[in-house]
């Protein structure tokens, strides 16, 4: 396969309300000619597919929806080309055509005629109970019960006989022939209340569908369509997509932020609860990052573009909680099999009830009592809730897949620079290498320095790294107003620290080894180590000329949310560091875990597999960056701050859209939570459908008592599955 050959589309898909409905249409779809895969997102209601042909034909994918009962609608955009530019472009929703919504109101019409004369026959539920349905039966001319059935099941017949025609058989099938069957036995108005009852559960499984869709489409509406740019001189409103990023965009006190960006004036306190999920709002001035969505509560900024739309953070978002579902879980693969058998065996316990009893009645009970929807609903309803509402709580979850990972991890491995700790270390002291941290000298070309002409020689070589460390000595170096200079040929070695020519001198800020080092390291140094802090050694021309020891602060909410961890199930968990080996058991030791020091970022890699290989499942917390390979190896890998990062929210498979170690249980117990819901939709299902088809085959549950039990499966799961939307 030419992977240069290989195009992305999303297109819009309506009318699926089951998990099933989403599996028809991706079969249908990767029945295209050049189509090499297809994910189809029920809560989404879109497909993405991929082909591997240079000219996309949307018009063969539509064809091939409608053929499957569903549809691809006209409108603006609705198919749009994502295999350039950023991956995913959301394919535009707005109006249907008026074709579509002719269809639309057909069915609609249909349906309300359907549903309203089975309204008025609803009381043959009580009668039947209180032995007055033959009574009723017979009152009602066959006729009308007729008219009553074409005109309700007309759409669920015309998809059964559409199915019937490709070989596929759907969770209406067996109740059709139930139908059908009542009608051959004279049962006409038996036929009309199946029928009805059948119009109630699909009622049932769209209002499910889209109960659990709410979450996301909350996601969408947050979305903002516009932006006040300034433009040649003045501010003109334009539509998001006419933006361009390096624009300057105009936003008062009460509009969504449109962009992520910068502010060039202005400032504001601002909710950014759309992104990172924290009620608290921040201030922002010049200089700072905004992101799209947000909204300015005080104050009005202008702010230069630099993501737009879809390639924002909120757009990010987006897009990962629709594709998520692509991302199944195990169970729901197995959910997903089993209903594929369900059928079958359903068929075969009518067959076998009408071979044993030869009463029709309860054959035809057992063909409407069966409900497989709600086993395909069981795990997918859960996993949208959970996975939308954590969403808006700042918590990115990729998938039931990782839902499912979490709900089973019993290892936990943590970072500790900006994850443990704030990630801005600061100085602590300086030592010369003779151990003179206050009153060393400087003689020129002198192996020793004094404290200040160290901090300068370090400071000047870091002046352009992007580790914290590097930061926190520029931040001591300009607090005592020293002079830095410029390094030449500056080189960053992971793990070990950089090395850089200032001058003639070449210098080195890091580990540096002990055959370089001019004497013994000074007692001083290892006090500092045996206190936490990290001590990095400055070389000039290969010779050790002084120590500079810094400390990062532990967040302050890290000691109770590992309690909780624990607490929630997980026995095992690690720090790994790259720091000293006193200042990673100084640390690990005060918060009560194990630890490892003096990591490479391969070592990090090597230890999630050694893990792994021992049959563990394991979680990894980093800042998502430094840490994106492990992160990525991990079961689950969770990023700290993802929010406005690229490399966190595309490497991992949670990102945690706020500094917030609360989040890490949190998303812990939120997968247990949603398991522990999926177990009960699953067990609740099974134990209905079994009860249903037993009762039904001995002839105790009738017909009509048969329809109207098929719809309750999708209110309980519904029921139950909402509790995930609540915190």
């Amino acid at each position: 396969m030419n992977d240069n050959n290989q195009k992305r589309l999303e297109v819009p898909v309506r009318g699926m309300d089951c998990a099933e409905c989403a599996a028809h249409v991706r079969k249908a779809i990767s029945s295209v000619d050049g189509v090499t895969d297809a994910d189809v997102l029920l809560g989404a209601e879109k497909a993405i597919i991929r082909f591997d042909v240079d000219t996309l034909d949307l018009e063969r994918i539509r064809t091939a929806v409608a053929d499957a009962g569903y549809e691809v609608p006209r409108e603006p955009g609705a198919g749009r080309d994502a295999s350039a530019g950023s991956g995913v472009e959301t394919a535009a929703r707005g109006t249907a055509g008026a074709a579509s919504r002719g269809r639309d109101l057909t069915r609609q019409v249909l349906s309300l005629f359907g549903i309203a004369f089975g309204a008025v026959l609803f009381i043959v539920v009580v009668g039947e109970w209180l032995g007055l349905f033959d009574a009723v039966a017979e009152a009602v001319p066959w006729y009308i019960a007729l008219a009553a059935v074409l005109a309700g099941g007309y759409p669920i017949f015309r998809n059964v006989v559409k199915a019937t025609l490709r070989g596929q058989v759907l969770a209406h099938t067996l109740m059709t022939v139930g139908a059908v069957a009542a009608m051959v036995a004279g049962e006409w108005v038996t036929a009309a209340i199946v029928v009805f009852f059948m119009r109630l559960g699909d009622f049932a499984e769209r209002f499910t569908a889209e109960k659990a869709r709410g979450a996301l489409r909350n996601l969408e509406h947050m979305a903002p369509q516009q932006a006040r740019v300034e433009r040649g001189g003045t501010e003109v409103t334009v539509a998001l997509e006419e933006l361009s990023a390096g624009e300057t965009v105009v936003v008062r006190p009460g509009e969504r932020i449109p962009v992520d960006g910068i502010v060039v004036s202005g400032t504001a306190t601002i909710d950014q609860s759309a992104i990172t999920g924290e009620p608290m709002p921040v201030d922002v001035a010049t200089g700072n990052s905004v992101f799209a969505a947000t909204i300015p509560q005080l104050g009005a900024l202008r702010v230069r573009a630099e993501r737009i739309g879809a390639e924002s953070t909120f757009g990010k978002v987006v897009r990962m909680v629709e594709e998520a579902e692509a991302n199944r879980s195990d169970v729901q693969r197995v959910a997903d099999r089993f209903s594929g058998y369900y059928l079958p065996v359903v068929a075969l316990v009518a067959a076998a009830t009408f071979i044993a009893s030869g009463d029709a009645l309860a054959t035809v009970a057992v063909l409407v009592v069966a409900c497989s929807c709600a086993f395909a609903l069981a795990t997918p309803i859960a996993m949208l809730a959970s996975v939308g509402a954590a969403a808006r709580r700042g918590l990115l979850i990729k998938g039931g897949k990782y839902i499912e990972l979490l709900d089973r991890a019993d290892v936990l491995l943590v970072d500790k620079t900006g994850t443990l700790t704030l990630g801005k270390p600061r100085v602590l002291e300086v030592v010369s290498a003779d151990g003179g941290h206050r009153g060393g000298h400087s003689d020129g070309r002198g192996d020793t320095l004094d404290e200040n002409a160290v901090l300068s020689l370090a400071a000047s070589a870091e002046r352009y790294s992007e580790h914290p460390i590097a930061g926190a000595l520029r931040e001591a170096a300009e607090t005592r107003s020293l002079t830095l200079d410029t390094p030449a040929d500056f080189t960053a070695v992971p793990g070990l620290g950089v090395r850089a020519t200032i001058g003639t001198t070449e210098v080195q800020v890091g580990k540096v080894s002990g055959d370089t080092q001019a004497s013994a390291v000074p007692e001083r140094v290892g006090e500092l180590s045996a206190e936490g802090a990290t001590v990095v050694a400055v070389s000039r021309d290969g010779t050790t000329v002084g120590y500079v020891a810094v400390a990062d602060r532990v967040r302050e909410e890290v000691p109770a949310a590992l309690a909780r961890v624990k607490a929630l199930g997980i026995p095992t968990i690690e720090l790994l560091t790259g720091d000293a080996e006193q200042t990673g058991a100084r640390l690990a030791g005060d918060l009560g875990i194990a630890h490892r020091a003096e990591l490479l970022p391969e070592d990090k890699i090597r230890i999630v597999k050694e893990y792994q290989q021992q049959g563990h499942t394991v979680v990894m917390v980093g800042d998502g960056v430094n840490d994106a390979p492990a992160l990525a190896q991990a079961d689950v890998g969770i990023a700290m701050g993802a929010a406005g990062t690229d490399v966190a929210v595309e490497s991992a498979h949670v990102a945690l859209l706020r500094d917030d170690w609360e989040l890490v249980p949190e998303v812990l117990a939120v997968a247990k939570r949603t398991l522990r819901v999926v177990r009960g939709n699953i067990g609740f299902t099974a134990a209905y459908n079994l009860a249903g088809l037993s009762l039904a085959a001995v002839g105790i549950l009738p017909p009509v008592l048969a329809a109207a039990a098929q719809s309750l499966p999708d209110l309980g799961i519904l029921a139950n599955s909402s509790r995930l939307l609540r915190r």
